[in-house]
């Protein structure tokens, strides 16, 4: 697509001639000189009517049929250029699959419905209408598709990606910028129709929600006809805008299905191997000959993932952190193991596969919905999360992690965590939530590398000397 700064550029050069941009009449103009002359009018572009003398049309001209087809095809040009559309104009009703992509009868039934509705909006575009969906479930398509049928009968539509349009507002600030900010932000304001592609993938600093509740705002109490796809659950998006778009009296709301199927086996569980091994039996507080006072660290650890067990309700949240090989996943799978001996659900996950997993679910050909695995994340009974780590996070994964902690915490839902990190001593949005003493417990775990040769030459695991019993 074209840079917004760009075309809205073009657009203010144009202003002078035109009268301002906020109507559609007002989209400047581009001629071009044919290439040949007509063979009616010979390149005059008009005609004087044949009529005798006296006649009240004597000696009145008008334009040859040339200019109607010149004028026709010079507008279809200009709404085009406007429109920001650029390769979306490939995505047409006729390019949809009216059925769309799922192999489940409800999931045919339900785009069929939203195509339907998505084609008598564009035939008479008022109101709101909001497609919801995971990705690959035709979103942009359907709205790309309104667009494209708007201005193919005259209507000019205004198609911008939301992070696309915060960078562009954000640039305009600049000293250099071509386009004054307050020229962008009117010109999104008070388009005669607006696509927001994409809503909930910016980033959600406070700046850019500002922005967003303001264009949100403005156009809702004018109520201009305005077209929003996302893949997030309305209900999660900011409760300001999320108020504007499931206001009945202005907005429809549209659910597009994706290929759903259950999330992968695998996920959320725990190997039985690792059931087996890392039970509180089997964990060894001397840690691997540290001193007293890492030996008591251990055992403090222990006997709280033991009454964590017994109610993890009571307990709320437990953090356990310390450097690698301490026995922080021991424990963690040892409370997993408990809560599945009397069969209590727990969801388990180590950190960096998770988003791996969560990122995967966003491409076009997953099979797994992104809003399911998530939600199933968010509310499981029993969270753990092993190996919680900032360290090369990206933006994205960051924000997910953070979604899922704040729902977590905000609601009460126990949930295990271990980490690396000084999460006694650290700063942050994550950790702040789990240094809260009214929701929960942290424990620093301190002792040597379980992993590494003890002195003695054997290796954690090993089977133990005469004498040198575990604690039970």
């Amino acid at each position: 697509m074209e840079n917004l700064e760009d075309i809205l550029r073009r657009l203010r050069d144009s202003r002078s001639a035109n009268g301002g941009l906020h109507r559609a009449d007002d989209i400047p103009i581009y001629t071009e000189e044919p290439e040949e002359p007509c063979d009616i009018c010979d390149g005059r572009r008009w005609l004087t009517l044949d009529v005798p003398v006296g006649h009240p049309d004597f000696g009145r001209a008008e334009p040859c049929e040339c200019q109607a087809e010149a004028t026709i095809s010079e507008r279809s040009s200009r709404l085009l250029r406007y429109s920001n559309l650029g390769v979306l104009t490939r995505m047409t009703f006729e390019s949809a699959d009216p059925v769309g992509k799922s192999d489940a009868d409800e999931g045919k039934r339900m785009f069929a419905s939203a195509y339907e509705a998505a084609l008598s909006y564009a035939g008479d575009p008022r109101g709101w209408l909001v497609f919801t969906g995971p990705n690959g479930s035709g979103k942009t398509h359907l709205a790309a598709a309104i667009a494209n049928y708007c201005i193919e009968r005259g209507r000019p539509v205004f198609f911008v990606h939301v992070p696309d349009l915060l960078d562009d507002l954000r640039s305009a600030y600049a000293p250099h910028s071509a386009i004054s900010y307050s020229d962008l932000f009117d010109q999104v304001n008070d388009a005669p129709m607006l696509v927001l592609d994409g809503l909930g993938t910016q980033s959600a600093t406070p700046w850019a929600q500002e922005k967003l509740q303001q264009i949100f705002n403005r156009r809702a109490n004018a109520q201009l006809p305005t077209i929003v796809t996302t893949s997030m659950n309305v209900v999660d998006i900011d409760p300001y805008i999320s108020s504007r778009m499931t206001n009945p009296d202005l907005s429809s709301i549209l659910e597009l299905p994706g290929r759903l199927v259950e999330p992968a086996r695998n996920l959320g569980s725990i190997p039985e191997d690792m059931l087996r091994r890392m039970t509180f039996d089997t964990f060894d507080v001397r840690g691997n000959s540290g001193s007293a006072a890492q030996r008591t660290s251990l055992e403090n650890a222990l006997e709280s993932a033991r009454g964590y067990s017994s109610d993890p309700d009571g307990w709320g949240w437990l953090t356990l952190f310390g450097e690698t090989g301490v026995g922080k996943t021991h424990l963690a799978v040892a409370i997993a193991a408990e809560r599945k001996s009397h069969g209590h659900p727990i969801f388990f996950a180590f950190v960096p596969d998770l988003m791996d997993y969560l990122r995967s679910t966003f491409r076009p050909d997953s099979a797994v919905a992104y809003d399911r695995v998530f939600d199933q994340i968010k509310n499981t009974p029993l969270l753990i999360m092993d190996h919680l780590s900032s360290d090369h996070l990206s933006d994205w994964a960051y924000e997910k992690l953070y979604q899922i902690v704040v729902h977590r915490h905000n609601s009460r839902i126990p949930t295990v965590i271990t980490s690396p990190m000084d999460m006694a001593d650290s700063s942050g949005p994550i950790i702040s939530r789990t240094q809260d003493q009214s929701s929960g417990t942290i424990i620093r775990m301190d002792a040597p590398d379980y992993r590494v040769n003890r002195r003695d030459g054997s290796r954690r695991g090993a089977p133990e000397r005469p004498g040198r019993g575990r604690r039970r």
